[in-house]
Formats: structure tokens, sequence, C-alpha cells
């Protein structure tokens, strides 16, 4: 895959009913901001907005006049969700040939998109079967609805499961100096090692959301550190996972202008690799064996 995302991704969780409800206009004007910044890249989910986001999303980038090529589009699907636009009872999960090929269709036609840059499983199911989703994938690539195939939230054993038949070149999951896990878990040296492109989720965690012992510790480390690197916390939070060398993209959840422009100048920072283990030290609470 030639890849041409930009290092820091513009998620769009938030641009809905889940989060700010951002109009049309405002939509269109995020998406502008995006492009004269840098930040090309904007990842979605067929779920996010009770499965309504990314229709708003289309329609503002319709209205924006944005050549298709000048950005590139991330969807997600397989999450039956229970709301209100759908008749589903249990939250569950489908990966049958026919809902995969339907659910990349939907997104392309609510995006008004014409295809996908990137197309993931958004999380694993205890029944999919490689060669079902071998079937659809072969058909979105064949007539030029996907450009590429990944999935998201599998570990290093289902990834293995679905590239045995599928070629899977991103593995989108869970990242940020709270959430370490796959520094140790080999997440991270498996998708080194397959050459896999890993985009992190939540990269700044949970830092700005909770009161406890653990950040704390990290807070009165990023007050000295931002003086030091004349930085905002934030920043200092995503050059830690820049510097992995497993080339991360971290996908931003923001839709603050002034945020979403400091989040993509963290590429900036030459954050020193003491200062890296200082970071994860506070978070492990202990230090590194």
């Amino acid at each position: 895959m030639k890849n041409n995302l930009s290092r820091v991704i513009q998620g769009c969780m938030n641009w809905g009913q889940w989060g700010s409800k951002l109009t049309a206009d405002e939509m269109e004007s995020l998406i502008h901001h995006n492009l004269e910044i840098g930040i090309s890249s904007f990842d979605h989910a067929d779920i996010y907005g009770d499965y309504t986001t990314e229709q708003e999303f289309g329609r503002a980038f319709s209205n924006s006049g944005i050549n298709r090529e000048s950005i590139q589009l991330i969807s997600k699907c397989g999450i039956q969700y229970v709301g209100k636009t759908r008749d589903n009872k249990l939250k569950h999960y489908q990966y049958d040939a026919e809902y995969i090929i339907y659910s990349a269709e939907k997104s392309i036609k609510d995006l008004k998109a014409d295809y996908l840059d990137v197309f993931l499983l958004h999380r694993p199911s205890p029944l999919m079967h490689p060669d079902e989703i071998s079937k659809a994938v072969e058909v979105l690539l064949n007539h030029g609805k996907i450009k590429s195939f990944g999935v998201s939230n599998f570990t290093n054993s289902q990834y293995e499961l679905i590239s045995n038949k599928s070629e899977l070149y991103v593995n989108q999951i869970e990242f940020s100096l709270t959430h370490n896990n796959p520094l140790f878990d080999s997440s991270l040296d498996h998708m080194m090692t397959n050459k896999i492109m890993p985009m992190a989720w939540s990269p700044l965690g949970g830092i700005f959301k909770n009161d406890n012992s653990k950040n704390q510790r990290i807070h009165l480390l990023l007050d000295e550190l931002a003086i030091k690197y004349k930085a905002s916390k934030d920043q200092l939070l995503l050059s830690w996972i820049l510097k992995h060398p497993s080339k991360i993209y971290p996908v931003i959840g923001t839709v603050k202008k002034e945020r979403i422009k400091a989040s993509f100048e963290s590429q900036k920072i030459e954050l020193s690799e003491v200062d890296w283990f200082r970071m994860l030290e506070e978070s492990l609470g202990h230090k590194l064996p």
C-alpha cells in the first residue's frame, strides 16, 4: 500500500451526535482547517453518531469543494449497535461477506466519497471466519471501493487469523501514555516485525479525564517538561507516541481548531530518550526493571 496518510489523523467520532453535534457549516470549516494545517486523513466508523455522522460529514465534504484525492478517508464496520436507527436488540458483531460489502458501500455513499482509502474491521468477533472476510475484501478491492484493508482492536493472533487470507496493512489500537499495554504485550513488536501500520485511538488517554494518583504524577512531570520544550501537555503526550519506532499514527479526537493545530505541530517536538522514559515511569508508578 502506498501510504499517503497524514501522520496525525483527525478522528470524527465526536463531530456528530456522540459529541459536539457540529452543524454542516462547522464540519465544512473543520475539514478546511485540517487541510490548511497539514492533516488530510479523517477517521470514521459506520456506528458513529448512531450511524449518522458519516452522512453529516459527507454533506459537509460535498459542499466544501475539496477534491476527493486531497483527503484520505478511513472507515470501520462490523459493530451492530443498539440505537435508534437500526432494529438491533443486542450489541453484536457481523462479518459475513455480504454485510461487509454492504457496510463499505454504505459508508462510501454516506461520505460521498467514491472509495475508502482504508477500511477496517472495527472489533474482532468470536464468529469471524477469514474465508468469509476475504471474499468481501477481494470484491471491494477489485471494484476499487477500497484502497487498503485492515483491522481495529485486534490481538496479534486475531490479526494473524485474518491476514492468513487477506492482506492487511493497519491495526488501530488503543494506545497512550496511560494505556501503554501495547509496549509490553508484544502488540507493537508484532506490528514492526510484520510491517503493519499502527494507528492509536484515544492517544491522550485519561490524563485530562480522571483525577487519580497516576495522573497527578504525570501532570507534575508534564508541568516541568512543558517549560523545557515550550509545548502544551497534549503536545507532549502526542510526541511521546510519535517517538516510538513503530511509527504510530495518532487519531486525535478534538474539534477545537487551536488544539488540532497544536496536535499537528507536536511532530516538531524532539522529545529526548530520557524524558520519554521519565514519562513512562511516572505512568507505571515504578522504575523499569
